[in-house]
């Protein structure tokens, strides 16, 4: 006796189906991120140095001349050079920019300022911590 051609075939995709179907993920048992049980202060303390670093470097690149790549006069120069050859959107584009390149020079600063407390705070900690 041959099988039925469309019993096969209904057989075949019913288990297909059931395979998709047994391989899909449970999205319900997904766990959800542990919510912070610290500050991350001591890895703060840790990276104390390397931020001081690299804020104190972005601090002296943007105050630079204009030879300096990355630096607010350098920038200036260019916009004046956009407005004076008539490039209306290059002027707009690096007029934005040195907008917020200009912001971003206090915004530094006052990072730099709050670090310092940071650091006298970690050095207390460190102290307080080999005291006991």
């Amino acid at each position: 006796m041959r099988p039925n051609r469309t019993a096969v075939a209904a057989i075949g995709t019913l288990t297909l189906a059931g395979a998709l179907f047994a391989a899909a993920p449970a999205q319900a048992d997904t766990p959800k991120p542990a919510a912070p049980k610290g500050d991350g202060s001591k890895a703060i303390c840790k990276r104390l140095p390397e931020t001081d670093k690299r804020i104190a470097a972005a601090i002296t690149r943007l105050g630079g001349d204009a030879t300096v790549p990355g630096s607010i006069a350098r920038l200036e120069q260019r916009v004046a050079n956009a407005k004076a050859e008539g490039h209306t959107e290059v002027y707009t584009y690096l007029n934005n920019r040195l907008t917020f390149r200009k912001n971003l020079l206090p915004t530094l600063k006052a990072r730099q300022t709050d670090l310092k407390s940071v650091s006298t705070w970690c050095a207390s900690q460190s102290a307080a911590g080999s005291q006991k």
